[in-house]
């Protein structure tokens, strides 16, 4: 049985998606140098990839839980947690491409 949805609520979770993504990142503990107020950019990435794999791990297991049969786990839930661990991933692909052109750029500076 496939749940209705209530445009309203989907509105009001795509409004609030769209303001978490335009809102500048999150600094989570253990990534801010305490002493000179630098962000450590290893641990932002480590932190940012961590999180797409948690949403592509709970994606497979809701994937997972639908096809055994789940009653409570319905096929819109699977396939938004579906997109979203997919446009996760491409963005951090994404990002990668352009981390990876600045370096070459930077290569190819004269010293």
């Amino acid at each position: 049985m496939i749940k209705a949805i209530d445009p309203n609520q989907l509105l009001m979770q795509m409004r609030a998606m769209q303001t978490q993504a335009t809102q500048s990142p999150t600094i989570m503990p253990g990534q801010q140098d305490n002493q000179s107020g630098r962000v450590d950019f290893a641990n932002l990435m480590k932190g940012a990839v961590d999180q797409v794999n948690a949403t592509q791990q709970s994606a497979n297991s809701l994937r997972t839980a639908f096809e055994l049969g789940d009653p409570n786990v319905n096929l819109v839930d699977v396939m938004i947690s579906s997109q979203k661990a997919s446009v996760a991933f491409e963005a951090t692909v994404q990002v990668r491409n352009k981390l990876v052109q600045a370096y070459e750029e930077v290569m190819r500076m004269p010293v």
